[in-house]
């Protein structure tokens, strides 16, 4: 009985195994978003914020994004002695074109060409001054999904501002939902 019953399992899954494979290298294209925890790392400054994602992946290699997102709170620095100045990220936002390279049908590898604005504000006592930075973009990193549509997303995102000679450092990590 016992091995009538692996001979039945087995051709089950003999059966469905072309099924399963034909599933897992079809193209994961459509839409997608991302939700997660951003770092920007800027001269002295180390800023906290959350970022959202929304993009479109055209077929297995390209797609296209875009990003908002927002601080979480601010960096102080001490620019003389007793007077310290606290900075936030207002808002970034950022468009990109995105290829990806599929190492597995879970495992992406990601990388990412744009455009974008970040806008800061400090303040120093009760003087406050914001500031506007467009910036090309460039950037790398990796996916997993643990299914079909759900999953992580770690990248870093170097932001060359175009007005000064800065950059921006940004490490992001998050979930990552396919729709």
């Amino acid at each position: 009985m016992k091995s009538l019953f692996a001979a039945a399992s087995l051709s089950v899954i003999a059966i469905s195994a072309p099924a399963f494979a034909q599933d897992a290298a079809a193209p994961t294209t459509g839409v997608y978003g991302n939700l997660g925890y951003a770092n920007f790392g800027h001269s002295d400054l180390d800023l906290d914020s959350v970022q959202g994602r929304l993009g479109y992946r055209f077929n297995n290699y390209l797609g296209v994004e875009g990003e908002l997102a927002t601080g979480l709170g601010s960096d102080k620095t001490s620019i003389a002695p007793g007077v310290d100045s606290k900075t936030k990220l207002k808002h970034q936002e950022a468009i990109y074109g995105v290829g990806l390279l599929p190492l597995t049908p879970q495992w992406d590898l990601i990388g990412r060409v744009g455009y974008g604005n970040t806008k800061v504000r400090t303040k120093v006592g009760g003087l406050s001054d914001s500031d506007n930075e467009q910036s090309w973009n460039i950037g790398a990193g990796a996916q997993y999904h643990f299914d079909g549509k759900n999953g992580i997303r770690a990248d870093y995102t170097r932001q060359e501002y175009q007005d000064s000679d800065g950059h921006a450092d940004v490490w992001s990590i998050g979930y990552n939902r396919r729709f």
